[in-house]
């Protein structure tokens, strides 16, 4: 039986007893004190914090000082940001309002830049290098090909999306899930598939709901 508290309430007029469990909110209070200590370990670690980050159990496992992260983002559980190569200042930046979902994983060499309320679904992965492919040379030994990616505000990535390096994505593009992202999006175009091609763009579906009303 779960525990309850008693408390009084007004409904429609005349005073009565309600019961209310509490642990939905402990749990809540809870998560929100581990999001602080979060938020104060990584930027004792060197991450630079602009404002508070809602953060759960996610992974930052080096060069801290290459991420930014600006206030009002949300990186929900087993979101991975990952740095390699040559150290530099905002080598992953996260805009305002973002939101990431679980067990993302955002692969830097060079530049992964996320502006501002771009809302990324579960299981994606963003990557700005690929490994060289020489032939006579093991892949491991060869030399990392880099060119940055940039998400524009406001963009949505559905669940299972990748993004590969060199990769503009236009504001307020929609990409389904599941693609395969090899080239530039535009703004407000959709794209689906693998590798991803446009089906459609946000304007012509708003003008077409409009039509059959």
């Amino acid at each position: 039986m779960e525990p309850q508290l008693k408390s009084l309430a007004v409904l429609d007029g005349v005073l009565v007893e309600s019961s209310v469990n509490p642990f939905p909110l402990i749990v809540r209070l809870i998560d929100a004190f581990n999001s602080r200590k979060r938020n104060v370990w990584f930027s004792l670690l060197g991450v630079r914090l602009r404002g508070y980050v809602w953060m759960r159990r996610i992974s930052i496992p080096r060069q801290w000082s290459d991420i930014t992260i600006e206030k009002d983002a949300s990186l929900d559980d087993g979101v991975v940001l990952l740095c390699s190569g040559v150290p530099r200042e905002e080598k992953i930046s996260i805009g305002q309002g973002t939101y990431i979902n679980r067990y993302t994983m955002l692969d830097a060499h060079l530049q992964i830049k996320i502006g501002r309320n771009c809302m990324i679904g579960p299981h994606c992965y963003i990557t700005d290098a690929n490994h060289g492919k020489a032939a006579g040379v093991l892949v491991k030994q060869q030399t990392m090909e880099m060119k940055a990616v940039v998400l524009e505000d406001d963009v949505w990535l559905g669940a299972g999306v990748i993004v590969l390096p060199g990769v503009r994505l236009g504001r307020a593009c929609v990409i389904g899930a599941g693609a395969v992202v090899t080239s530039d999006v535009p703004p407000e175009a959709v794209y689906v598939g693998v590798p991803a091609a446009r089906i459609g763009d946000r304007s012509t579906k708003a003008r077409s709901q409009a039509a059959t009303v």
